[in-house]
């Protein structure tokens, strides 16, 4: 039997195991409800809130969950100081059901805290990119109307002579500074504690706050096509939904893999009575986006995983070190973080004969990189690529196994809840392999932007979400993603919005006009490249501009390459930016009959 058909009988065996798991009777079986007025796919037994997630997580009990540093924190530790953070929350700082806590800060202990505390207690996470500037950071914490703020000492020093001005913001919580070390300016502003304070009173008892499944649970932003982050909600039912989509597909590749024979020493001594029973991650995924939080702290909660968390700026060197002490057995990270690792020159001074599962997201798997993967970690039994949104709190199709190999530019099939259309130029669902943007429904969709229904209604409509992605489903049901509807870059994972870079370009006097386009990076995926006409008489340096876009936005966003457009920039008829010719591509794209 040659390859191909290795590898076809052993996706044709996992689509069989799914079947069953999400059939009748099946220990995941999906069943058709009606949530919200739609029509839908969901779990027949299903968790009803986070809380009850967290409770699941105490029957670890004295295995580790989180690692950071010198710092190790069992399942039961862990859980005492989240009901503390509930408690305090309440008495302390007045956070009730449905108050917004924000949290600012790198990846820690404390932001799992934060958040754990916070949803038990059926208040809301608004979790805050750690790269944006002041200005963002204060339109998310004004936006948001937060309560409270969770925030470490770096990111708090770029907001602390400003939070005074936040009507709504009254308890300030520093993870790693001293309340003293900062004067807020007088007046009504914020009062300012240590985080200290929250874990002080660690408990085995949960809040009893009634919880529903469609009560928001997180905000997480995203950045803005009219030039505003919009903040994007998931409530408990949509991270739920994720969760167990997430264990169904990890139960079944189990199971797969069980029936398979170990086809190498190194597979086989991975599997080996001594390996320690505890699935160990690599935890590098920022918990700001969906990535971190719902796909890999959450499912790390339900399944006990023991999450292992790197200690600011992602170095390969750093996670090399952490593989190979922590015996790490799987790692989910942006494809930017995989290729860093897979060429790191000194990558084979390391034992990384641990890990058996590498995922990433963002783009379609290369051939070339599922190679460097394997070369990497010479244990991998399975790679998993993953699609999916902010809006669709996580994952909403993937990629692994033998799969990988048969349809390497496809980014797989739905997750167990997920419905998938494309949606021709008339509104119609096409049939397979027809391109049309991409839209999604199940549980795991947004209920909606935080304050912003205009938004909500031209996004979600009748239970579908318009991602604003192009591409096509192919007879099998894979989806394939070919470009984008939206004005969109992504670059090392971070979503993009031209315009919002546009609009600060040309608030510059020496600036008529700007275009943001991208340009192919083989590890960030896209830069950003600005297009820019000077205004007649103005001398505008690279720097210059430069600083002018750091001064507001985020440093991903600043362009990486400048040019010089010699005269009008090309538009047409409605005004509408021609970036196939910006691009040097001579014909009209799908994106600009959108």
């Amino acid at each position: 039997m040659d390859s191909a058909e290795t590898y076809q009988e052993s996706s044709d065996s996992l689509r069989e195991i799914r079947d069953q798991l999400t059939g009748p009777g099946g220990q995941f079986e999906v069943v058709s409800a009606t949530v919200d007025g739609i029509e839908m796919k969901t779990y027949k037994n299903r968790f009803s809130s986070l809380r009850e997630v967290a409770a699941f997580g105490a029957l670890h009990q004295d295995k580790e969950f989180l690692v950071f540093g010198d710092r190790r924190i069992t399942f039961l530790q862990f859980l005492a100081q989240a009901n503390s953070l509930s408690q305090v929350l309440t008495e302390q700082a007045g956070v009730h059901h449905g108050d917004r806590v924000a949290v600012l800060a790198q990846n820690s202990p404390e932001w799992c805290l934060a958040f754990w505390g916070t949803v038990d207690l059926g208040a809301v996470l608004v979790g805050l990119n750690g790269w944006w500037t002041t200005e963002e950071l204060m339109y998310g914490l004004d936006d948001s109307g937060s309560k409270v703020l969770v925030v470490d000492r770096k990111r708090f020093e770029r907001i602390a002579d400003q939070v005074h001005l936040l009507p709504n913001l009254e308890h300030i919580y520093l993870i790693d500074a001293l309340p003293e070390e900062f004067e807020v300016a007088s007046g009504s502003g914020p009062q300012i504690h240590s985080f200290s304070e929250l874990a002080a009173h660690p408990s085995e008892t949960f809040p009893t706050v009634p919880i529903e499944e469609s009560d928001p649970a997180v905000i997480f932003y995203t950045s803005g096509t009219t030039g505003k982050p919009k903040g994007a909600i998931s409530s408990h039912r949509s991270m739920i939904a994720n969760l167990q989509n997430t264990a169904c597909i990890s139960t079944a590749s189990v199971m797969h893999l069980s029936r398979r024979p170990a086809s190498s020493t190194s597979e086989q001594a991975t599997h080996s009575p001594a390996t320690p029973p505890q699935m160990t991650a690599l935890f590098t995924a920022p918990l700001f986006h969906v990535a971190g939080c719902h796909s890999t702290m959450v499912v790390g909660m339900l399944a006990g995983v023991k999450l292992v968390m790197l200690e600011g700026k992602f170095e390969p060197e750093k996670a090399l070190t952490l593989i190979e002490d922590e015996k790490i057995t799987m790692w989910s990270g942006v494809p930017t973080m995989v290729w860093r690792v897979c060429e790191y020159p000194a990558r084979h001074d390391f034992d990384t004969s641990s890990v058996t599962n590498v995922s990433f997201g963002g783009s379609p798997s290369a051939d070339e990189l599922l190679r460097r993967i394997r070369e990497t970690f010479p244990g991998v039994r399975t790679t998993t690529n993953a699609y999916g949104l902010t809006e669709s709190s996580s994952a909403a199709t993937t990629l692994s196994g033998a799969d990988a190999f048969l349809k390497p530019d496809s980014v797989g099939l739905p997750m167990p809840t997920v419905d998938i259309a494309i949606l021709g130029l008339q509104g119609e669902h096409l049939p397979p392999l027809q391109t049309g943007e991409v839209l999604l429904r199940g549980p795991i969709i947004m209920p909606g932007y935080w304050n912003k229904p205009e938004a909500t209604a031209t996004t979600v409509i009748a239970g579908w979400l318009h991602t604003g992605d192009v591409g096509h489903l192919d007879s099998e049901g894979y989806l394939f993603i070919t470009d984008r509807a939206k004005d969109m870059i992504i670059r090392g994972g971070e979503n993009i919005y031209c315009v919002e870079i546009e609009n600060r370009l040309v608030e510059h006097p020496g600036i008529a006009d700007a275009a943001i386009i991208s340009v192919p990076h083989e590890t960030l995926g896209e830069e950003v490249k600005a297009v820019l006409e000077i205004a007649d008489g103005a001398n505008v340096t690279d720097e210059e501009i430069r600083s002018w876009v750091a001064a507001t936005l985020a440093g991903f966003k600043v362009p990486s390459y400048i040019e010089r457009w010699d005269g009008k920039l090309p538009r047409n008829a409605s005004g509408k930016l021609l970036k196939n010719v910006l691009r040097g591509e001579g014909h009209v794209s799908f994106n600009e009959t959108m």
